[in-house]
């Protein structure tokens, strides 16, 4: 199952990020990457390092228990089918909603650039479903594998998108889109379905 859980990494790693890359190129003549932003040590900066460092916790997690460094707990090997569904289903929303993302889709934020709200398809389920789906691969993998590796990458992982989302991207698209995200924001949750709208008041004090 470890090696099962490395490919369904790798190939979602190059789908989500090598050939999505490649078509926004493509299509827009940028690759959507803004990099790290924020003072480094501060709350913005780790919102990016840590988002790189799960990355790299991901892929070492599998990379060593394939190769028995870091061997995967017995106890949860009745859950590594159900792993298998998830991560493979994580994998295909993170596509879906990239695709739904269309020329708008970026990695990072950029204050000066403007793209268009995107609030259809998943969209309208959730306002970040391929961090949703993202964070639902990586649960995946660590039911497929769970090493104290696979889980620090999933602790990363939410700390990175609850800091990139909360400081980073809901400012940026209120300062972008003023009423039109502030009405979004407010009927539709953040990750999961009805949990995390945004108040009228709060977003008022921001």
């Amino acid at each position: 199952m470890t090696v099962i859980a490395l490919i369904v990494y790798l190939a979602g790693l190059a789908l989500a990020f090598g050939v999505r890359t490649w078509l926004q190129i493509r299509r827009t003549g940028s690759s959507g990457f803004h990099g790290i932003s924020g003072t480094p040590g501060s709350l913005r900066w780790w919102a990016g390092v840590l988002f790189v460092v799960s990355l790299i916790l991901g892929a070492s997690a599998l990379v060593l228990a394939v190769m028995d460094l870091v061997p995967a707990s017995a106890e949860l090997d009745d859950w590594a089918i159900a792993g298998l569904v998830v991560a493979v289903t994580g994998s295909l929303g993170v596509l879906a909603a990239q695709t739904g993302m269309g020329a708008s889709w970026r990695i990072g934020v950029k204050e000066t650039e403007r793209t268009d709200l995107v609030t259809d398809g998943w969209f309208a389920v959730v306002r970040n479903p391929i961090f949703t789906a993202m964070v639902a691969v990586q649960i995946g993998l660590a039911l497929m594998v769970p090493t104290w590796l696979s889980l620090a990458a999933l602790a990363c992982l939410t700390v990175a998108v609850e800091l990139q989302v909360r400081l980073i991207e809901e400012p940026y698209l209120l300062q972008v889109h003023g009423t039109t995200y502030r009405d979004y924001a407010g009927r539709t949750g953040r990750f999961v379905p009805g949990i995390g709208r945004l108040s009228q008041k709060r977003v008022a004090a921001r």
